[in-house]
């Protein structure tokens, strides 16, 4: 992969990632082909092919989250994709578009907003108000996976247009509050099945537990099967979650695996750092166990990956954490350079500078490598969201009588 940069805004690279447009092509040489290859079946797989709701109004929720995460670049392809403007409006939806009634539209989007800004409130309740809105489960995975996605490709465009030395352009966000305004997030209790939650983060093993209804393993068609047949068997019960989405799952599971699996290019321990320290910024108690756990492990440093972990961020009514330096505070210079540029990437309206790029640059951490932990952190806007929005997470068995 070639190490030199061209000059490109983000709306040029966005389209380079998305279609081979020739603008910015020589940025995405950065990338692992791979990467960019499971990207755009990703696209393709949510936009391209037949999806249980209208290409209309999943663009317009795709704009709606562009809005709120601060992509202009983004919030313009999808409105200039079809999106119906009535669902990116501010107004309440007072009537019934593409065969959704004005019921399910406001619910969709009420819970965009709430997916796009602060997915750590999210709770079962969420799940419940859809579904007393129509909205089922293939949906609500649906819904989830888009914003999702959309989270994940922003956070690209924004890493490539900082490697590039560019300051993408920003849009507004919507002009209503998110439902969740003011609610804190759920840590500790008892989850919906009465299993005790984590009170804290760990690099533990943690179970996690669906709020929708699952397939089980009999129910599987083998299309479903072969969706995360590269990442895990079929008595996951999150696996099998995302399989109400195949198309989207396979290419999630492809794109996952070209990130983190391959033992060339950045530090496996900083890669699963990055994503711990994505999750750590979304409030993910259950994906920063596990990728805390596997740098940790790679790293023979899990001192410093437990005082990350123990960092408490001071947060707002969404839930968002303002000042993330606290994360970085006594690593030495090369993790705490690498936890900067993952935390300021995973931030709502991701503020990816080209001087936290530079310092990484400056420890002779080549471009090709900045864009697998770039892409690391990334992909985490999309895990974490996932999480987050459709289950949570629990103890295991052998410390349920203790919790």
């Amino acid at each position: 992969m070639s190490e030199e940069l061209s000059d490109s805004d983000a709306h040029q690279i966005l389209a380079a990632v998305l279609t081979d447009s020739p603008e910015a092509c020589d940025l995405l040489t950065v990338l692992r082909p791979e990467v960019l290859t499971h990207t755009r079946e990703a696209y393709d797989a949510l936009y391209r092919t037949e999806q249980q709701l209208p290409a209309p109004v999943l663009h317009a929720l795709a704009a709606v989250t562009a809005d709120w995460q601060g992509s202009a670049p983004l919030a313009q392809w999808h409105r200039s994709h079809g999106a119906d403007p009535q669902l990116t409006a501010a107004d309440p939806i007072t009537s019934a578009l593409h065969g959704l009634d004005a019921d399910a539209l406001n619910a969709l989007r009420a819970h965009v907003d709430l997916l796009s800004t602060s997915p750590a409130l999210a709770t079962g309740e969420e799940q419940e108000r859809l579904r007393a809105a129509g909205i089922e489960a293939p949906v609500a995975v649906l819904i989830s996976q888009l914003v999702s996605f959309e989270s994940y490709l922003q956070r690209l465009v924004a890493g490539l247009a900082a490697l590039a030395g560019q300051a993408a352009s920003t849009a507004d966000a919507p002009a209503r509050a998110p439902r969740t305004r003011g609610r804190v997030a759920e840590h500790g209790g008892r989850t919906v099945t009465g299993r005790a939650r984590p009170t804290r983060f760990t690099r533990d093993i943690l179970q996690w537990e669906p709020w929708i209804a699952v397939p089980t393993e009999e129910e599987l068609t083998e299309i479903q099967r072969s969706s995360f047949a590269s990442k895990a068997s079929t008595n996951s019960v999150y696996f099998r979650m995302l399989s109400l989405t195949p198309g989207i799952t396979t290419a999630r599971s492809a794109l996952d695996n070209a990130i983190f699996l391959p033992r060339d290019g950045a530090p496996k321990a900083e890669r699963e750092l990055a994503a711990a320290v994505a999750s750590k910024v979304n409030d993910c108690i259950y994906c920063a166990s596990v990728h805390a756990r596997k740098s940790a492990g790679f790293s023979k440093r899990p001192e410093d990956v437990d005082a990350l972990l123990a960092v408490v961020l001071e947060r707002d009514g969404d839930w968002i954490a303002a000042d993330l330096s606290p994360l970085s505070a006594g690593l030495e210079e090369r993790w705490a350079a690498v936890v900067t540029v993952a935390a300021e990437l995973s931030r709502p309206r991701p503020t990816l500078s080209t001087e936290a790029v530079q310092r990484l640059r400056a420890l002779e951490i080549t471009d090709t490598e900045i864009a697998d932990l770039l892409t690391a952190a990334a992909f985490f806007a999309w895990a974490n969201r996932l999480m987050l929005s459709l289950g949570e997470p629990s103890l295991p068995d052998a410390e349920q009588a203790a919790a």
